[in-house]
């Protein structure tokens, strides 16, 4: 097998607000319809599909987590510095996304947060 690409496929409940979200956090927009809204995402332009629930739900035949009640993938975005790391946990908050874990030292060389976008869907930022 040689896939050319790798993207992901998140389920949320509402376009607007999740395109509204992402933007506000600087992702390059990758088009949106009546049934998914799409960014690019850092250098390498990593794509993040996110379908609305009942779409995506329809089309991989079974149920989704809860991702506010548990975990389904955790992404984690670089930082180039300790700055860069506070500053998105402060873009984060504007932007209606819920800080999981405030900006701290995670062992030597690591600073990072967690947070969770509108529909639960978390990320890290890590300053390595």
């Amino acid at each position: 097998m040689n896939p050319k690409k790798i993207w992901s496929n998140l389920a949320v409940s509402d376009l607007e607000r999740t395109t509204k979200f992402y933007t506000e956090l600087g992702f390059k927009p990758n088009g949106r319809n009546n049934e998914l809204t799409s960014f690019f995402v850092g250098e390498d332009d990593f794509i993040i599909h996110f379908f609305l629930k009942e779409v995506l739900k329809s089309n991989v035949g079974g149920e989704f987590v809860d991702p506010e009640k548990g975990n389904e993938i955790i992404f984690t975005l670089s930082a180039e510095t300790k700055e860069e790391v506070d500053n998105w946990a402060k873009e984060v908050e504007r932007a209606g996304g819920k800080i999981i874990s405030q900006p701290e030292e995670f062992g030597k060389g690591y600073y990072g947060f967690i947070f969770a976008d509108p529909d639960g869907h978390k990320f890290n930022v890590f300053y390595m």
